[in-house]
């Protein structure tokens, strides 16, 4: 078993008054040459926008972009057509493939919106590009890991075009719960949303993060009641 360790307070960070920003790996003005991806794992973007702000028109294409909104929500439009709002406790899938344009607004008026932006580097370059949104069964995390978002032979409609899963589990104190790798060349980047747990020996406190790979499986254990994001990715990108 292989591990890398990302303190929460080693990620980069940019405020911008409006938009409060922390970055796992390299992101716009801040680049770090040891932090650009983790596999095919490229961006992890831990966002807080102000109430009534957010992100006008800009481009996308050939990347998986899937949005979790923690606190608040997100009002979005794109060149696909698409309006929508996306609660907490919900997810957004966007195969950006041949390219596309959207816009990401906090529409409350007196609350912040938190989110986690992520981009998974796809295995089809020019795909057409695709939507998807849904709502998280938060009862089924509870000390265990669901999956949320897979790969494209996932019968619903909560895939992306990446041998990549994304899970989260809900974990009471002191309980263990065992991830079990899918892909055989996959690692796994875990974030803690909240609490603080211990992997292989490494705790882990709100916000941390720790990559795992050359294992098929790992076991979590929570020193408090603690959330968690398993991102699930090749390790190596062709």
């Amino acid at each position: 078993m292989k591990t890398i360790f990302h303190a929460s307070g080693s990620r980069g960070h940019a405020n911008h008054g409006w938009l409060n920003a922390k970055h796992s790996f390299s992101f716009a003005s801040w680049y770090n040459p040891d932090r650009i991806h983790f596999g095919a794992l490229r961006v992890l973007n831990d966002d807080e926008v102000s109430a009534g702000m957010g992100f006008g028109m800009h481009p996308h294409d050939n990347m998986e972009i899937i949005t979790i909104p923690l606190e608040g929500a997100i009002q979005h439009k794109d060149s696909m057509g698409n309006t929508a709002v996306i609660e907490a406790g919900e997810v957004q899938i966007m195969s950006a493939g041949t390219g596309i344009l959207h816009s990401e607004f906090n529409p409350k008026q007196n609350e912040a919106l938190k989110l986690f932006q992520i981009w998974i580097l796809p295995n089809k370059r020019n795909v057409v590009p695709r939507y998807a949104q849904f709502k998280i069964d938060t009862e089924k995390m509870k000390n265990q890991f669901l999956q949320l978002v897979g790969n494209e032979s996932n019968e619903m409609g909560s895939w992306i075009h990446q041998e990549a899963w994304l899970s989260m589990a809900e974990i009471s104190k002191n309980n263990a719960v065992q991830f079990d790798f899918k892909g055989k060349e996959s690692g796994v980047y875990f974030m803690v949303i909240s609490g603080s747990i211990k992997i292989a020996d490494q705790n882990l406190e709100q916000r941390d993060a720790l990559g795992v790979w050359n294992t098929n499986e790992v076991t979590i254990i929570a020193e408090e009641h603690s959330k968690v994001l398993a991102i699930e990715v090749p390790m190596e990108i062709h």
